[in-house]
């Protein structure tokens, strides 16, 4: 319950704690604002809550599993190697509160007053708080709403019992027998990958003619033969029909190829997007433009068209990642402060946590080129790399997009073993205008992952050692 007595005016109020909201906060407090964050679920917000955390978590597990498993060609065996999903999920949770304990500490240290309820607008100064059975109205001069997004429900698959969405598959108490996921992109590969690697029997239903369809198709080839390799069938321009749960599971219709099909499932995953989360606050009582999606439009300072009001995350356009969020919240912040920020989107990573990760940052060699730009793409094997191989994970490589002219590094997209961290350098030398000569020309400590990037800057350049 909200008690005490609160002074009128706040300098700034941030609606939402999830990664957007709560850097939003205390980087509006480290720039002398005087700051309250209203969230009404969970600090750390869906992504260390029932996303971005936990199903990682749940994938290292799976990886742990399977490595467990199918070690004998390294000279490791193991003898009925067993799975005690409930303790596995008790350390995944762990994880989670650990980090979201971090987000309150984090608050508290910078002096940011936290309160718990639902934000609703009155008008472009004040809003009430409900919480339980009572309501505090709250004036500021500037909002920032990070209230993020939530999964998107189709006609046929009312989320139930058997029918979940992401946060519900995450938090399964068994491991299924049987597994349908709808929708190939990116958390569907992820989670269905990780209950594959789990012993899950799965089946992946995907509208459009590719899974990953935002990445190239040499990336994308590399995970499907991993996920055929754990004998997962993949569906493609298949439309999911109805889900009719049974008293022990799910039967999921679809039709692909004009023909009607029916699979027999423990579960049926639903992975089809997400909806923003700007319909229940009382936006209608600022005037703040909004699209037909929900989206809020913002300009590169996440201002809205009413200028005190700031909207960042998964509520405005581009893509719905947790990174993005937490950029666009200090800019957001800076701005309040009168600070020249904006945002800039030519270095936002995107990856995918399947088997192999990918990741891409940049321009794709095809999208530089629509853009009248002469470009060299050099694709450099993690078979050719000393790490990998010892890692036994030599399937990949490290694509480099750079201009012809001088050799600037304009992209690159990395498939492979920790490619979720080998693209931040890449992205670091787009940002700071480095070209591949001066990758080449950087000491790269050996055995390591991290000479991937180098190899592939010394076969822009022409010269490669190791290739």
């Amino acid at each position: 319950m909200v008690v005490g007595d609160f002074p009128e005016e706040r300098d700034t109020i941030v609606i939402g704690a999830g990664p957007g909201g709560y850097v939003a906060a205390i980087r509006a407090a480290q720039l002398g604002q005087k700051v309250t964050i209203i969230e009404k679920e969970y600090y750390g917000g869906v992504c260390l809550n029932v996303g971005c955390i936990p199903s990682k978590a749940l994938i290292t597990i799976g990886h742990r599993f399977e490595e467990a498993r199918d070690s004998e060609h390294m000279g490791v065996k193991a003898k009925e190697v067993d799975l005690d999903f409930t303790k596995a999920q008790e350390w995944k949770g762990g994880v989670v509160n650990k980090l979201t304990t971090g987000v309150k500490g984090l608050l508290k240290k910078n002096k940011v007053e936290m309160v718990s309820g639902e934000a609703f607008f009155v008008d472009e100064h004040s809003l009430r708080v409900i919480h339980e059975d009572s309501a505090q109205t709250y004036t500021f001069n500037n909002v920032i709403i990070a209230t993020g997004s939530r999964p998107i429900e189709i006609p046929g698959f009312k989320y139930g019992k058997r029918v979940l969405n992401s946060t519900g598959a995450l938090a399964l108490q068994e491991v299924p027998k049987k597994l349908v996921v709808i929708g190939g992109g990116y958390i569907g590969t992820e989670l269905g990958g990780a209950f594959a690697n789990l012993g899950t029997e799965l089946t992946i239903l995907e509208g459009g003619p590719e899974i990953l369809p935002t990445y190239e198709k040499d990336m994308v080839s590399l995970v499907k033969r991993s996920l055929k390799k754990k004998n997962v069938e993949i569906v493609t321009k298949a439309l999911a029909k109805s889900a009719e749960e049974t008293e022990d599971g799910v039967k999921v219709t679809y039709e692909a190829n004009g023909e009607t099909h029916t699979i027999d499932a423990d579960y049926v995953l639903v992975t089809v997007g997400r909806r923003p989360n700007t319909d229940e606050i009382g936006l209608e009582q600022l005037g703040v433009k909004v699209s037909e999606r929900g989206l809020i439009e913002v300009d590169k300072q996440g201002r809205t068209n009413i200028p005190n009001v700031f909207a960042i995350g998964d509520i405005v356009p581009g893509v719905p990642l947790a990174h993005k969020a937490s950029y666009e919240a200090k800019v957001a912040a800076e701005a309040i402060a009168g600070e020249k920020a904006e945002n800039d989107y030519t270095v936002l990573p995107a990856v995918v946590f399947s088997d192999p990760e990918l990741a891409s940052v940049g321009m794709t060699e095809k999208e530089a080129k629509e853009k009248g730009i002469d470009v060299k793409a050099s694709k450099f094997p993690l078979g050719g790399n000393g790490r990998a191989l010892s890692l036994d994970a030599p399937e990949g490589f490290v694509r480099l997009v750079t201009r012809k002219e001088d050799g600037l590094v304009l992209g690159a997209q990395v498939a492979g073993i920790n490619a979720s961290d080998i693209i931040s350098e890449i992205g670091l030398a787009i940002e700071t205008g480095v070209t591949a000569e001066d990758i080449a020309l950087t000491i790269h400590a050996h055995p390591s992952l991290g000479e991937l990037t180098m190899e592939a800057a010394e076969l822009a350049l022409g010269r490669p050692i190791h290739i």
